[in-house]
């Protein structure tokens, strides 16, 4: 028989981020939240829990787990803030894993080690301003010359790509072309501070405020030919490898979200009066969280079921999709009826459900927009 029961390591894992996100998160980031700002002590707790490192080898000072394990910990920082969790998703799942899937022995000793403790932040320099879900569009180019990499170009919605602890970010360019004639796209590692790299300055947003995204842009840029990710040529392919695991990450993210507008109503419906009781006592309130809790419960067991293929080595396009399709509505929808919930107070951003709310949107778009998840479904039907 099918058991999602977690493991007693999985369960001390999530039960120890519930901890710190409910004791140490919530208290302090809304705050953070209105003044735009990079929550350098949250993120620095969770370094010291080894969350960056959760699933890099013990040889690279990580915490030896799996992939799964970081979903359940993005889980639980979503039921209470999205800023803390996709800072946690983009550093692990767009910074670390490229370096451990593609990197080459001097590039995983000079970085993974860094990055598993939380003493650096990577980030992945895919999306384009002219190009969002045709990452086949890129435009920015390197050309080798001598011994290194000239880049001009320019990235968009990079996330984690202009702290004060960023490293470097990988950059997807076009390097040549193919014998057949379409783009060679390659992937160069781009150290923070390198001359021809600059940062814009921080987007102003509409969710996910106390987290870091700027625009970048690349003036012929120079970087040694060995800062070159994986193999010539590949860029496209691993890039397409790293979305996939990171599509399980944010379903993880977007349950996360999902569950905590339940958790917020359930507590709200308790204590609002209205009409001479307190408002979870209506059936039209009692209906209306049930529903989000099976959205949240089903998209679970979809992220669920993606992660365990994953790590089982099989197959997960398909579910992948899925389960950030499902968790992305489910996140959406609960966020709406959260709002709708706490009335007038839902419309107020001292209250969690208007950070939800703001947040949830993101969820449709980032990482793989609705659209292209459902043509990924569909190709994997076979239409």
């Amino acid at each position: 028989m099918v058991d999602h029961r977690l493991s007693e390591e999985h369960e001390a894992l999530r039960q120890s981020v519930e901890s710190f996100a409910r004791k140490e998160v919530a208290p302090v980031i809304a705050d953070y939240y209105e003044r735009h700002e990079f929550p350098y002590p949250l993120v620095q707790g969770m370094a010291r829990m080894g969350l960056f490192g959760l699933p890099v080898d013990e040889a690279h000072d990580g915490m030896g787990g799996d992939y799964f394990a970081l979903c359940l910990a993005l889980e639980e920082l979503a039921r209470v803030d999205s800023s803390v969790a996709i800072t946690l998703e983009a550093g692990v799942s767009l910074g670390v894993m490229p370096i451990q899937r593609f990197g080459d022995e001097r590039q995983r000793r000079e970085w993974l080690s860094r990055l598993a403790t939380g003493e650096t932040l990577g980030a992945f320099g895919l999306t384009e301003p002219g190009g969002g879900s045709d990452a086949g569009a890129t435009r920015t180019t390197a050309v080798l010359d001598g011994d290194e990499w000239v880049i001009n170009g320019s990235k968009s919605f990079i996330t984690n790509s202009g702290t004060e602890i960023t490293g470097f970010v990988t950059v997807t360019a076009v390097t040549g072309e193919k014998p057949t004639g379409g783009k060679e796209i390659s992937t160069i590692i781009v150290p923070a501070g390198t001359p021809g790299f600059t940062v814009a300055p921080q987007y102003s947003k509409v969710g996910w405020n106390a987290s870091d995204t700027h625009e970048l842009a690349f003036d012929d840029c120079r970087v040694p030919a060995e800062n070159l990710l994986g193999e010539r040529g590949r860029g496209y392919a691993q890039f397409l490898s790293v979305l996939a695991e990171g599509r399980v990450a944010i379903a993880a993210l977007g349950v996360g979200l999902a569950q905590g507008c339940v958790d917020e109503c359930v507590r709200y419906a308790g204590e609002r009066e209205a009409f001479g009781h307190r408002i979870g006592e209506y059936q039209a309130i009692q209906f209306k969280i049930a529903d989000m809790e099976l959205r949240a419960h089903t998209a679970r067991l979809a992220y669920y079921d993606a992660a365990s293929r994953m790590l089982r080595g099989e197959s997960f396009t398909k579910q992948a999709a899925m389960a950030k399709l499902a968790s992305s509505n489910a996140a959406m929808d609960n966020a709406r009826e959260a709002t709708q919930i706490f009335g007038g107070y839902g419309f107020m951003n001292e209250t969690p459900v208007a950070r939800f709310y703001r947040d949830a949107k993101i969820l449709e778009i980032g990482e793989g927009t609705s659209e292209v998840q459902r043509m990924l479904i569909s190709r994997e039907l076979g239409l």
